[in-house]
């Protein structure tokens, strides 16, 4: 697995800041790998449970549910008030794929994953990270819609000493192939010329 330390040492740094945790990027950066591989795998080693960790991926079929805020934050109330005494990360990837909802409950406001996100932000034993590719949702509204409650991590393809610390080997072989191919790290696993 590529290591991207730079990355990871950002969210390390931002954990339990009382903000949420925007990583952005285009897409196939490597976002999704670094929150739910990289760091679920430093909180592990760090001695974090599991269970503690809850993993949603809005682009797989299970969780499409949780498309909806309004259930995603039900949901993750439901397994955060239940525990008070243990802390809990929350990491949803995609986020753009949320819908806006109508809350027949609340006088038939419109209510975005904005909304339930400063909501679950509320919760001192819950820390939240969210991944999406750079999309208006993601990037222009970020400052406003979050209101500085938010801390946002652009991450970009491999820099080409990420490429050199994976591949190993001749920096010049490196070199022509980052220049040939470029940084998008399933490029650099990829061993086939075409």
């Amino acid at each position: 697995m590529i290591k991207r330390e730079f990355y990871l040492n950002q969210i390390i740094r931002n954990m339990w800041n009382g903000e949420i945790k925007v990583l952005t990027g285009i897409r196939r950066c490597g976002k999704s790998v670094l929150l739910f591989d990289l760091f679920y795998d430093y909180l592990i080693k760090e001695g974090t449970d599991k269970e503690n960790i809850i993993k949603i991926e809005l682009d797989q079929r299970k969780y499409y549910k949780f498309r909806n805020p309004i259930t995603l934050c039900d949901y993750v109330e439901s397994v955060v008030t239940d525990n008070e005494d243990k802390k809990f990360y929350l990491f949803i990837d995609e986020v753009q794929f949320t819908q806006k909802i109508i809350d027949k409950d609340n006088g038939d406001i419109e209510v975005t994953i904005y909304d339930m996100l400063n909501e679950l932000k509320a919760y001192k034993n819950l820390d939240v990270y969210v991944t999406g590719s750079n999309s208006k949702m993601l990037s222009s509204d970020i400052a406003t819609e979050f209101r500085g409650r938010a801390t946002q991590i652009h991450v970009y393809p491999l820099s080409f000493e990420e490429f050199c610390s994976y591949k190993g080997g001749d920096d010049k072989k490196a070199l022509d192939e980052y220049m040939l191919y470029g940084g998008m790290p399933r490029i650099s696993k990829i061993e086939d010329e075409k």
